[in-house]
């Protein structure tokens, strides 16, 4: 990695495949930091293991996560590329910041007390230490900055506060990250419920667009996207269900919402939902093919993998020894 250029780090669970809102919130963006910033991107799969899931399902869909990295175009050769379980010390620096973590700051986690809603049955200690392993996701790698969107921005702070307050208790040691927050298009909206952010976790599969979703049910989900009363065609905050449509039309035409209100004025909702769902589907053909193309050269995607990992692991492992010096724990001489 080049030594001229700050570090970013980031990740994905592989709990599904994302949609178009990870895609302009994340992903998308990762193509544009990727040549700006050494950058580290992960497959969180360790975060996954805090619900219940199918063994055999996890695997796949990492997998399948891996190649649509690619797909949409991040490049293993500028990029570290691996998945999260395959570097060891992710887990290790958790227990150490683990020690310095208070319950309190933990419990009080938006996403905690919304998961434990969710999964009644199946509250667990992971679930509420998700936090400290982002943290440590972050930390190891002296990452300078964080593309995240704006609902990430707590666990995003306890990662900085735990960096600060392992400094101050042991000396100068971690980099204290910045956010990078995405000024346009950072928070898409649920296609029937545009009060409500685009989840790929919605129990109706017509709030959201899949990027695997075919052509037929990116145009079927966008004729069934709810838009407001009236028939302007604006961006107004009592016009959520239109202003998310120019919003996604937006990221994937690239043209600002000024020119799509323009584009559109005078336009039936119909001839306006269609002519998303086009902009979107001229994007999502391209990374579908590219994607399978890739998923039928599983040596291809194990390389990635392997190499990824080495390179994450050389570099965690600088990170978490340093951290182990700090703390006191004895590591025995070498000899030369």
């Amino acid at each position: 990695m080049e030594n001229d250029k700050k570090i970013l780090f980031s990740a994905i669970q592989p709990s599904g495949i994302p949609t178009i809102a990870n895609y302009i919130g994340a992903i998308r963006n990762w193509l544009r930091l990727q040549d700006e910033y050494n950058c580290i991107y992960s497959i969180a799969d360790l975060h996954c293991l805090t619900v219940e899931r199918e063994p055999k399902d996890l695997r796949e869909k990492s997998l399948e996560l891996l190649a649509l990295y690619i797909a949409c175009g991040v490049d293993p050769q500028k990029t570290c590329l691996f998945m999260q379980s395959h570097v060891p010390a992710h887990a290790e620096l958790t227990w150490i910041l683990n020690t310095i973590t208070y319950p309190g700051e933990l419990s009080r986690m938006t996403q905690f007390k919304d998961k434990s809603r969710k999964h009644a049955q199946n509250v667990n200690m992971g679930l509420m230490d998700y936090p400290v392993l982002m943290a440590s996701d972050i930390l190891l790698y002296n990452t300078a900055v964080v593309p995240i969107g704006e609902d990430q921005k707590q666990h995003l702070e306890l990662a900085r506060d735990l960096a600060v307050r392992f400094n101050n208790k042991y000396g100068e040691t971690f980099s204290v990250p910045e956010p990078i927050i995405p000024k346009v298009g950072a928070r898409i909206m649920s296609l029937q419920d545009p009060l409500h952010k685009m989840s790929k976790s919605d129990a109706n599969e017509n709030g959201f667009i899949s990027l695997s979703d075919d052509k037929d049910a990116v145009m079927r989900k966008f004729k069934r996207a709810v838009t407001d009363s009236g028939s302007e065609i604006r961006f107004a905050e009592d016009k959520p269900g239109v202003s998310n449509l120019l919003s996604i039309y937006s990221a994937f035409s690239g043209k600002s919402i000024a020119e799509a209100e323009k584009e559109f004025a005078g336009v039936g909702y119909g001839e306006f939902k269609l002519a998303v769902a086009e902009a979107v589907e001229s994007v999502l053909s391209g990374i579908r093919e590219k994607k399978k193309q890739l998923l039928a050269d599983r040596a291809y995607l194990d390389g990635i993998m392997t190499e990824g990992a080495e390179t994450a692991r050389r570099l965690s492992g600088r990170m978490l020894s340093k951290v182990y010096r700090k703390v006191g724990l004895y590591t025995p001489k070498r000899d030369k």
